[in-house]
């Protein structure tokens, strides 16, 4: 591994631990040259996952576009990193599993959904909004009314 400072190639192990429920390893490494201490991850290879679009395109699963628009819904909320990380390590696990090779994006946006309900109800509020494409405030109302239900509370 290439220290991220100097460029030199030999390092030592720090420490090593499981992260993502076993799914991957997390090493502190330090730099045997210039002593930079960083991080590196180890994870096992995933096959390639197709997003199918509303469209019909096929495009490559992003991670980063699904971190991007959890955190977007997130935003000013009491939800940590370390939990979108996690809803979306879910996703990934899930897909594995299931062994697809591709997804549409219906599919994509209620897996984040059903995991964002779970952790809160304003980002999950956000996020419906903007993947079921709410026309008036009539379907958020609508929305609304079924998550109330859904906790045992009268709207």
């Amino acid at each position: 591994m290439q220290c991220p400072r100097c460029g030199h190639d030999d390092d030592r192990v720090i420490d090593s631990r499981a992260v993502r429920e076993g799914r991957a390893v997390r090493r502190r490494r330090e730099c045997l040259a210039c002593g930079e201490r960083y991080t590196t991850y180890e994870a096992w290879e995933t096959r390639p996952v197709l997003v199918i679009k509303r469209d019909g395109r096929r495009v490559a699963y992003d991670r980063a576009r699904i971190t991007t628009g959890i955190a977007k819904a997130c935003e000013k909320r009491p939800v940590s990193l370390e939990q979108i990380e996690i809803i979306v390590d879910g996703i990934e696990h899930e897909l594995a599993k299931s062994g697809r090779r591709e997804v549409p994006t219906a599919v994509l946006g209620q897996m984040v959904l059903d995991r964002l309900r779970e952790v809160d109800d304003v980002a999950y509020v956000r996020f419906a909004s903007v993947y079921r494409s709410f026309q008036d405030a009539g379907e958020f109302l609508e929305l609304l009314r079924q998550l109330l239900a859904a906790r045992g509370e009268q709207p």
